[in-house]
């Protein structure tokens, strides 16, 4: 892919932006073909701004509390990647429900991080919900976009063991270190039209992908 035609990402960010860290570190060492063309807050006060910012890169802050609704915040958002011309949007650590307002035009080019093996815990409280359950690993997840909360199709996912002294805090801390290895390689597979999102689930090289998408450890072997 020519320098001209690689694929913009917009990135949305809520907080201190480590997987958005993740990406511009990714894109600077080429194993992403790619340009991070916007950086995206809904709060004015994210520290990952200012990284971003610090990398070159252009931000805008997108505050939600400026909206009467959520479909108009999420048009706000449109209108900021569509003026930027992003070709994929990468959800890191963005806190805001999407509405279709919002999912429905990029639909098949919206990406989103989960620090659960889903389907097991969308939502919140992952770690400690899956200490609770005394299951014998944990992980993370990256998956499309889709209306439905945390439910559109997995397409790689990093397993992590529950160590008998875990705490949510500990579990946490190697779930994220997995998140910033597997965020930036999926969003490549996009960026070399190898991913695709079609029928409902998510297809690699033109196969189908299963319930939990690719196990990163067998892909590494």
């Amino acid at each position: 892919m020519s320098p001209a035609s690689k694929k913009r990402l917009g990135i949305l960010i809520s907080g201190r932006g480590s997987n958005m860290q993740a990406f511009i570190q990714a894109c600077a060492k080429q194993q992403l073909n790619a340009d991070i063309a916007v950086v995206i807050s809904n709060n004015p006060n994210a520290a990952g701004l200012e990284l971003a910012e610090a990398a070159g890169i252009a931000t805008q802050t997108v505050d939600h509390r400026l909206f009467a609704s959520r479909e108009e915040f999420d048009a706000a958002l449109v209108a900021c990647l569509q003026e930027h011309r992003v070709d994929l949007v990468i959800l890191a650590g963005f806190m805001r429900i999407l509405t279709p307002t919002f999912i429905s035009p990029y639909a098949g080019r919206l990406l989103n991080i989960h620090p659960s093996l889903l389907p097991k815990y969308p939502g919140l409280n992952t770690h400690q919900r899956a200490l609770d359950a005394g299951d014998s690993e944990a992980g993370v997840t990256v998956h499309f976009v889709t209306p439905e909360l945390d439910g559109g199709p997995p397409i790689l996912q990093a397993r992590v063991p529950i160590e008998p002294d875990d705490t949510a805090e500990t579990l946490a801390s190697r779930v994220i270190s997995q998140e910033h290895s597997i965020y930036p390689l999926a969003a490549s597979w996009f960026v070399d039209e190898q991913l695709t999102l079609k029928d409902g689930r998510a297809w690699l090289n033109g196969k189908a992908l299963g319930p939990t998408g690719i196990d990163y450890a067998s892909h590494t072997q």
